[in-house]
């Protein structure tokens, strides 16, 4: 073939890829088709090896937006996790907890223990790798989901702010006891969390034991109420012990000791 008819139809391809939104065929064609010449590749094997690249940038980006949407603090994978220095219950745990099934099952994970010990490291790194594998996140503290709520309840856009609430494949509610709250917000927190229970996921963590959210919701009813729709058929992991953050402070300073 004449380079004049190569020529139209290259632009043709680029033409009809910037038509259909298929950049990494504009971006790869010429690659594509020396390397395929190379190979005396089929016309098949030409087109898949081009579609190929573009699937792959797509997963990409989606992957890239997913977790942007989930509105992390930080970006804490699991992989950074020092395993030994989590307390027993969570190394025990861990492992299970990282094939997602709970997400598929709709079981939440409640983290509960004292300050320190890698409960927002864990859950983050759950839900960042839940992103990664195509699951539909949010990140919140409990104190910023009740503003939310109200603020939502305010500008009469909450009923859409609970169809996306309750949407979400894993939601995660941080620092639940850290802050005290009135009694409308405790009834917009139980509402909302009810929403998602037996059907959808939800992390908690906190650094209250049970016996003490009574003083988060200030009513002995909507407490226990709580704690059995939270805890029904929940991983409950034990995150009691030595602070993993005040190590990691140390090993700094003395790093920055030595330098």
């Amino acid at each position: 073939m004449s380079n004049a008819p190569r020529k139209a139809f290259k632009e043709a391809i680029l033409e009809y890829s910037k038509e259909l939104r298929l950049p990494m065929i504009r971006k790869h064609l010429d690659e594509q088709v020396r390397e395929s010449t190379q190979q005396d590749a089929s016309y098949e094997a030409f087109l898949a090896q081009l579609l190929e690249k573009e699937c792959d940038a797509r997963r990409e980006a989606s992957r890239h937006n997913r977790i942007r949407l989930a509105e992390f603090t930080h970006k804490k994978y699991l992989e950074d996790l020092v395993i030994a220095d989590l307390p027993d219950d969570a190394q025990k745990k861990l492992k299970q907890l990282k094939t997602l099934e709970f997400i598929q099952e709709g079981r939440n994970i409640i983290l509960a223990g004292n300050p320190g010990t890698g409960k927002t490291h864990v859950s983050i790194g759950l839900g960042l790798k839940a992103c990664l594998e195509g699951y539909k996140v949010w990140f919140t503290t409990v104190p910023l989901l009740i503003n939310r709520i109200k603020e939502c309840r305010a500008e009469q856009t909450l009923r859409a702010f609970q169809n996306r609430f309750e949407k979400y494949d894993l939601v995660i509610a941080d620092e639940m006891g850290y802050i005290s709250f009135d009694k409308e917000g405790s009834e917009l927190l139980f509402t909302h969390l009810s929403l998602r229970a037996g059907r959808k996921s939800t992390i908690i963590t906190t650094n209250l034991s049970f016996e003490r959210w009574g003083e988060i919701f200030q009513d002995p009813v909507m407490t226990a109420a709580m704690i059995d729709r939270l805890t029904h058929q929940s991983y409950i992991v034990n995150m009691n012990g030595n602070s993993y953050r005040m190590k990691e402070t140390k090993e700094w300073l003395q790093q920055q000791q030595l330098a």
